[in-house]
């Protein structure tokens, strides 16, 4: 059955994004298990050099900027199937489609001349938002930006931020009015190679080890005005919605890796032998699997129906946090059911729900916890019954 014959929110031209996607997830599974072993950033970065090389890092990029100029739910369908052949690699093409986004949202036409070309062609992209004292509270940032001769001085540090040791453009959110609070940030793109930028140790991180998570530390990093993304003390509001759209495609990260776990608990049902029948035909077995369908197709219809609705230009903040939630929690618990169905040998390396199992745990933490979505939510809740 064609996609568009289920879900009533896409076109006959995202089969065939779908169907690419598909294609090099499967080439990026021959190499998942090796790069989540050794946390190669060496396999990452050939990853992500094919995905460029198929216009995947430029998928939401305007044409005019050098990219394929698909829409949100073409970005959802892409991570989805990535997400399936190795989350890792998801989950850096995610980081870089939040600069992306964040240049696209706030940026002028000479910066998104200047930059968009690069980002959708081979160069990769970094959010550095986070600080050792400032996660979910974004707002307390302490990272200062001061205005010198035309040139901003950033000083501060920034932590987890992934694809912080590959990346070749930083997206960077400073105070420039520290009194004013969030109101108070502005938002910058910094290159790689600027003096003063500089990468800190990789993370050893418990899933997706093969993207790294890097801290980045700015000693009087120089960064020209024109490099100011939107308005000075305006950064916080680029931030925020770079980071809906970010939730809406870690919702469909959430979507590929239950789809795995779903498939693989399947398979394996069908196949292991207990009391001289397949387990499949145990009526605790089949309940799990129902369970997990139903989990799927709840997830698959919120996140879907975001995208939709970002395409057509909607206010999607409530959409987006309660596509990620669900989805995100949704996805462990899959995922956890899928382990407890493959028993003892789940739990080896040699199995791929182990590696789920490790790298699906993140999703309810990133680009907002599971408790900041249902704080989003609570804020717009009158909205949703109106």
């Amino acid at each position: 059955m064609k996609l568009r014959d289920y879900y009533p929110y896409f076109e006959d031209f995202h089969e065939d994004i779908k169907s690419l996607a598909k294609n090099v997830s499967q080439e990026l599974e021959k190499r998942a298990r090796e790069a989540d072993e050794k946390g190669s950033e060496e396999i990452m970065r050939e990853n992500l050099k094919m995905l460029a090389e198929l216009g995947f890092l430029g998928i939401n990029v305007p044409e005019q900027y050098g990219g394929q100029g698909l829409d949100e739910r073409s970005v959802v369908l892409s991570l989805e199937e990535i997400s399936r052949g190795c989350a890792a690699t998801a989950f850096s093409l995610g980081g870089h489609y939040l600069a992306v986004d964040s240049i696209l949202i706030g940026g002028d036409e000479a910066l998104k001349q200047k930059f968009l070309p690069r980002l959708a062609k081979d160069s990769v992209g970094a959010f550095a938002l986070t600080e050792p004292n400032a996660g979910s509270d974004a707002a307390s940032i302490v990272t200062r930006a001061e205005k010198k001769n035309g040139y901003y001085v950033l000083r501060g540090e920034k932590h987890f931020i992934t694809n912080g040791s590959i990346a070749d453009v930083f997206v960077v959110f400073a105070k420039t009015s520290p009194e004013k609070g969030a109101r108070g940030i502005t938002a910058f793109v910094v290159e790689r190679g600027t003096p003063g930028l500089l990468i800190g140790k990789k993370e050893e991180k418990l899933g997706v080890r093969a993207s790294p998570t890097n801290q980045v530390f700015l000693d009087n990093v120089e960064v020209p005005a024109e490099n100011v993304i939107g308005k000075v003390d305006e950064g916080f509001k680029i931030a925020m919605q770079a980071l809906t759209r970010g939730r809406i495609g870690m919702a469909a990260q959430a979507i590929g890796i239950s789809r795995l776990a779903l498939q693989l608990a399947i398979n394996y049902a069908e196949n292991r032998m207990q009391f001289g029948q397949p387990i499949i035909n145990q009526q605790a077995i089949q309940f799990m699997l129902s369970d997990m369908l139903t989990m799927l197709r709840a997830s698959e219809e919120l996140t879907y129906k975001a995208a939709w609705l970002a395409d057509r230009k909607a206010d999607v903040t409530l959409e987006a946090a309660v596509a990620k939630l669900f989805a995100t929690e949704a996805a462990k618990l899959i995922v956890d059911k899928s382990m407890q169905i493959h028993g003892g040998i789940g739990y080896t390396r040699d199995q791929v729900i182990e590696r789920l199992y490790r790298d699906v745990r993140i999703l309810t933490i990133a680009e907002g916890t599971s408790e900041i979505q249902r704080l989003v939510i609570f804020r717009n809740i009158k909205k949703a019954l109106d």
